[in-house]
This record gives C-alpha cells, structure tokens and sequence, in this order.
C-alpha cells in the first residue's frame, strides 16, 4: 500500500501541476483585459501589457508559468524520441521568465530610455528582439509538447484534440508574427489597422488558450487515472 499511495500522490502532483498551468494560461488575457478596463487600459499586444498599470500581473502570470514549467519533468523519452518533457519545459520555462522580466520595447514607444533592468543591462533595442524570440520559442514548444508529446499516448479523441491544439498554436504564432511584422514595417494604413484591431494582442491570445486547453485536458486525463486507481485499490498507470 505504501508503494500505490506513492505512485497515486506522484499523479495527484501531475494533475495539479498541468491544472495551474492550464487556468494560468486561460487567466493571462482575460486579467489583462478585464483589470485594464477601469482604467481605460487597452493595449495592441499581450506583451505591451509591461508597460502599463497592469505590469506586476502580466509579469507575475508569465513568471509563474515559467515556475511551473522549470518544475515540471514530464516522462522519460523513449529509445526512438529526440526530446524529452523535461528538456521542452525547460526550454519554454526559461522563455517564459526572459519573456517576463526582458520587456518589448512597446507598440507606441519610440524612446531607448530603459524602463527595466534588463533593459539597463543590455538595450532597449536588444531586449526587444530578445522578448520576441523569447515568446516565439515558448509558443513553439508548447505546440510541440501538445502535438507530440501529449498525443503520443493518447487516445483517439484526445489526441485530436492535442493536435489541434498544437496547429492552433502555431497557427497563432504565425500570425502574431505576420501581424507584428506589419505593425512594425507595413504601411500607416496597415499598422494602423493592426494596431487598432488588436491583431496581435488577439493572435496571441489564441495561441495561449490553445496551450492552456491541452494542459487543462492532460490533466483531466490525470485525474480520470487517479478516480480509476482508487476505485479498484490498485496503483495508477502514470504512463497511460
């Protein structure tokens, strides 16, 4: 008995991990949004967030994501497998923490005077690549844990679902992408199109929701093996 409360506390550690991930996720725009209402808060991007009263939340999510996913270790890859859970989570651990403390310059700044440390340390300019590659690479591997990892196992339903939400995410990406890149290098029209649409802040946000379904699901398959596990005394299979 020892060994399966064990291996049942192990899932139950699983499941709430993946959980707080999943809401973190859902939570992210929805706060932004909502807390900048009373203060007539509405910016053009997720990231531009940073630079408003909404600061302290939009960094404290994005670092406890980081937290979370630095954390987590997922399972051993097989002979075949490339990656492992934990060498992804890693990597997007520490893009979400740079994403959170190397802030973009801003959609309507122009100025290179430094509003973060990160920013007196290596650049305005600097930062602002860094902060963009930093949230490609975090989108990239959660779209890579959904479609590959997650569904590697999974069953037919759920693996649709793992990988449909991978495509969104990249989807999003590439779109967050094309989006910024107008808003940057297009013409007045269309940055002003972008801008005032919110293109990117809603791109974005789709790419964050998607990751947080495919969390909230894997973790909801966590709690069914934990129910099951109870229910006939046995230990969980935390590989199923």
């Amino acid at each position: 008995m020892p060994v399966v409360e064990a291996r049942d506390e192990i899932v139950e550690n699983f499941y709430r991990v993946r959980r707080m991930l999943g809401y973190l996720g859902l939570a992210l725009p929805l706060t932004l949004i909502l807390g900048g209402l009373p203060f007539d808060i509405s910016e053009p991007s997720l990231s531009d967030y940073f630079h408003t009263l909404m600061r302290d939340i939009f960094v404290g999510i994005i670092f406890a994501i980081g937290v979370f996913l630095l954390c987590y270790t997922g399972f051993r890859p097989k002979s075949e497998e490339r990656f492992s859970d934990d060498l992804v989570t890693t990597l997007a651990g520490i893009a979400a923490l740079l994403v959170a403390f190397v802030p973009n310059r801003g959609t309507l700044n122009t100025s290179n005077d430094p509003q973060a440390l990160a920013q007196h340390i290596f650049g305005v300019t600097a930062c602002d690549y860094m902060h963009h590659a930093a949230a490609g690479t975090f989108l990239l591997c959660m779209a890579y844990l959904a479609g590959f990892r997650f569904a590697r196992t999974a069953k037919p339903m759920r693996r649709r679902i793992y990988v449909g939400c991978a495509w969104i995410i990249f989807a999003g990406f590439l779109l967050t992408c094309v989006s910024a890149g107008l808003r940057k290098l297009g013409t007045p029209a269309q940055t002003a199109f972008v801008v005032d649409n919110q293109l990117v802040f809603w791109f974005e946000a789709i790419g964050v929701w998607a990751f947080s379904i495919a969390w909230l699901v894997k973790g909801q398959r966590d709690r069914e093996i934990i129910r099951a596990a109870r229910a006939d005394g046995q230990g969980p299979d935390i590989a199923a």
